[in-house]
């Protein structure tokens, strides 16, 4: 009799989460059996719930906010893609010493190739210098892309964001701009910040064109994405990226890719 894998989504808050949708939906597409289920951490008690977790049988967890940057601490061995983006949502124990990796990142970069959206040689530009942004540059870059800028109210936050990927991104050119300087032509720009969800949306000036629009957060109105269409541009919300980084997820805790060109919640 197989023994069903175990894992988990952690975070506070987490009873929005989809995840556990999401991974059962895996599991039927490719017969692995699994339970998912969320866990809410306290805020001051997050390395113990890991530690409880992987001590009483489990496989693997993933992480969401806040705790992707104290899982990245708790680390004994980090994926590439880790290191660049200085945060793990991905966990899981391998001969006594805890893995990470973030599959954010794939995640973007999965939702982008299954909307058919071309990537190589590609001229991107991102909203927001934080921790969104830091974890999906290396994986944008690997992909292909030609140049990503990166604009930010802040420019020495971009700044320094972009000489600390420096060592990570070898041959996509990195720069960056403050939010008042958009202009000129992209392929695609990406919204990495959460002012269109607070509506205090940043103004896209007709100076700056593009081909296509992918807002990073999803479930609710963005301005962003208001203003994108209004130009007749296709759009994307985050879905796909969650949908994306599940799977990448998945695959790196059980070795089997699940297809998602016919895949929807």
């Amino acid at each position: 009799m197989t023994v069903a894998k175990k894992f988990a989504v952690i975070g506070n808050p987490i009873a929005h989460s989809r995840s556990p949708e999401i991974h059962q939906a895996f599991s039927k597409q490719t017969g692995i059996e699994l339970s998912y289920e969320r866990i809410l951490a306290p805020l001051d008690g997050f390395a113990q719930v890991v530690q409880d977790f992987f001590a009483q049988g489990g496989n693997g967890l993933n992480i969401t906010v806040p705790f992707k940057e104290e899982a990245f601490a708790l680390c004994d061995v980090l994926t590439e893609r880790a290191k660049a983006a200085r945060a793990v949502n991905t966990l899981w124990m391998k001969n006594g010493q805890l893995h990470g990796d973030n599959t954010d990142g794939a995640g973007l970069v999965n939702a982008i190739t299954t909307l058919n959206w071309s990537r190589n040689h590609s001229h991107i530009l991102i909203l927001g210098a934080g921790g969104a942004t830091r974890g999906v540059i290396l994986p944008l870059a690997n992909a292909g892309a030609a140049e990503i800028v990166i604009a930010n109210r802040t420019l020495t936050r971009a700044e320094s964001l972009v000489e600390d990927l420096s060592a990570f991104v070898k041959t996509t050119k990195l720069q960056v701009i403050s939010l008042d300087q958009l202009e000129g032509h992209f392929d695609l720009i990406i919204n990495a910040t959460s002012a269109s969800l607070a509506g205090e949306g940043i103004q896209l000036p007709n100076t700056l064109t593009f081909n296509y629009a992918y807002e990073m957060a999803y479930g609710k109105p963005s301005s962003f994405i208001d203003q994108a269409k209004q130009r007749g541009v296709p759009t994307a919300d985050g879905l796909g990226m969650l949908i994306g980084q599940a799977a990448e997820a998945f695959y790196v805790w059980n070795g089997v890719r699940p297809d998602l060109s016919h895949f929807s919640l």
